[in-house]
């Protein structure tokens, strides 16, 4: 059986109850894979899809649908079947769909909840936005430095099917502060009799819940972590942050940069939003970009008359200033995601910059090379060495910009990601126009 034909006995069958044959069929399936098909039902109708499942795999499916169909679904179904699939679901998913829900959806779920529940997703959803708090789930497993390996073995079997991994439980004392963590595998090789503490590992990484989310999940991928211990200001253990979630997060932040790179507001579903939502998120920019942009207009109207007295000087402008443009962006976008991923620092812009130039330069000279031949083709020898001087300058300026303005940011505290490809290259294309007819004025001029 195919998806195809997953769908057809769904339609056909309409509310009739289902053959075992489809039970059997999406039982196989991967939750991902699940989750990609119940999201292309209407909300109402994607619950008929996981009815054919346990309510356990119903909670794992959920867990992977895009959090504004989570919300639609939950506005589609009587509060106690949503209370029962939120109980079953990961901590950590739990509040997040919490924190999608409305007020008034909030108001009417809560109440269906037991109190251990409702009590754990106040809790993790009090934390604020982007912060190893909002991210990190208290479905973890915890030892005591007493406890033999054995007894620890038989605690693990007895919690495991609760917790998110118990191939590392982390070590408690009993003010629950962090003490360590062991290995699952040790514990197995150990004796019975043996002291967890006698195999655990003392210096644990450990990270607080006000840290920031990226930072946190370029820990976890850093070190290949399966999970990272979360504390709080007092070093009480209060949750961990998994690997699965440090994905997430990794790809949140690349995709919330991409979207500053083209110099709009991050919209989360593409497909979804409306007309609006996508014109909000990048008109602001834009129209910020159009006064930006008026400097080149008065560099223009500035050098008048040399553009008057040499108008082949305007065949090479659009050429010269993309290619300006052009360079700035190549060089802020390898400097944001350096930056980004802790490859490069804030304290080696001095260096960074050394070498950026020189990397221009020799770009600079090899569109330098192509240009001139067409120049002297066009407008003869004086235009092309203008066209030539003035296309290594631009090309390094433009590039020197592309790099600093990223470091400037982030100095300030800013995200260096809004140094985005079209800030730049209003900023380049600027400075384009001066140089190129400071150069020609300064050349040509003497001969008008």
């Amino acid at each position: 059986m195919s998806y195809e034909q997953l769908e057809t006995a769904l339609k056909e069958r309409d509310q009739a109850p289902h053959p075992a044959e489809l039970s059997d069929f999406i039982e196989q399936e991967h939750a991902a894979d699940l989750a990609r098909f119940v999201a292309e039902w209407p909300p109402q109708d994607a619950w008929r899809v996981l009815d054919l499942l346990e309510l356990s795999q119903q909670a794992e499916v959920f867990g992977y649908l895009p959090h504004q169909f989570q919300v639609d679904m939950a506005d589609s179904v009587a509060r106690d079947r949503l209370a029962r699939l939120v109980t079953e679901m990961n901590s950590d998913e739990r509040a997040d769909l919490y924190n999608e829900l409305s007020e008034e959806q909030r108001a009417a779920l809560l109440p269906a909840l037991a109190r251990a529940e409702r009590e754990d997703i106040r809790r993790l959803a009090s934390y604020p936005k982007d912060t190893a708090g909002a991210i990190m789930t208290s479905d973890y497993a915890v030892l005591t430095a007493e406890l033999t390996t054995g007894e620890a073995l038989q605690k693990l079997r007895e919690e495991a099917l609760d917790q998110e991994t118990i191939y590392r439980t982390y070590v408690i004392d009993s003010d629950r502060q962090l003490v360590g963590s062991v290995r699952l595998q040790d514990l197995f090789l150990a004796p019975s009799k043996a002291r967890v503490s006698d195999v655990m590992e003392r210096n644990t990484h450990a990270v607080t819940v006000t840290d920031d989310q990226e930072q946190v999940a370029q820990q976890v991928a850093r070190y290949d972590l399966l999970a990272l211990p979360v504390v709080d200001a007092e070093g009480r253990l209060v949750g961990i942050v998994t690997h699965d979630d440090a994905m997430d997060v990794i790809q949140e932040e690349a995709t919330e940069d991409f979207h500053r790179v083209g110099a709009s507001k991050m919209v989360r579903n593409m497909r979804d939003a409306s007309v609006f939502m996508l014109y909000r998120a990048r008109i602001v920019w834009l129209i910020l970009l159009v006064f930006g942009n008026i400097f080149s207009g008065a560099g223009i109207a500035y050098f008048e008359d040399t553009i008057t007295a040499y108008v082949a000087l305007v065949f090479f402008l659009p050429l010269l200033i993309d290619s300006g443009g052009n360079a700035g962006s190549q060089s802020a976008t390898l400097m944001v995601r350096a930056l980004a991923t802790g490859q490069v620092r804030l304290n080696d812009w001095s260096w960074m910059i050394g070498r950026e130039v020189l990397v221009a330069l020799l770009m600079g000279l090899s569109m330098a090379a192509a240009v001139s031949v067409i120049g002297i083709f066009r407008a003869g020898p004086e235009i092309a060495l203008v066209v030539a001087l003035s296309m290594v300058i631009i090309v390094i300026v433009g590039s020197v910009i592309g790099m600093l303005l990223p470091f400037a940011l982030t100095k300030l505290n800013l995200d260096p990601a809004t140094a985005s490809a079209p800030l730049v290259t209003s900023i380049a294309d600027a400075a384009g126009v001066l140089i190129y007819f400071a150069i020609a004025t300064a050349f040509l001029f003497p001969t008008i």
